[in-house]
């Protein structure tokens, strides 16, 4: 789990390019739900590169802080996987999910 998020997000962008239709999970986020997850995984790195920046390791905080998010949300963390998979399949979908993403973030400042 000590991977960033940001990167699967981009490595499943990659692999919707080569790879043919996916069927929706069986745990399905909707997009309101995907928008709160996807709000919050940003706010998450957000505070790791911050507390990298300042020279802290983050390594086993990025985990916890992960772990809480998906127990927040009631899910693991392969259902969000599944699910990111399944959105990068449908560029429409993800797309107004990332508008929305960065829309809350604007009226943020």
């Amino acid at each position: 789990m000590r991977r960033s998020w940001m990167i699967a997000v981009l490595l499943l962008l990659i692999a919707a390019a080569c790879s043919h239709d996916v069927k929706k999970p069986e745990v399905f986020l909707d997009e309101p739900r995907m928008i709160d997850m996807m709000t919050d995984s940003y706010l998450i790195e957000a505070q790791l590169n911050q507390m990298k920046g300042e020279g802290k390791d983050v390594s086993e905080l990025q985990g916890e802080y992960y772990r809480q998010l998906f127990e927040h949300y009631g899910i693991t963390d392969s259902i969000f996987e599944e699910n990111l998979n399944y959105y990068t399949h449908h560029p429409d979908v993800l797309e107004r999910v990332m508008d929305s993403v960065t829309n809350r973030f604007v009226k943020a400042q």
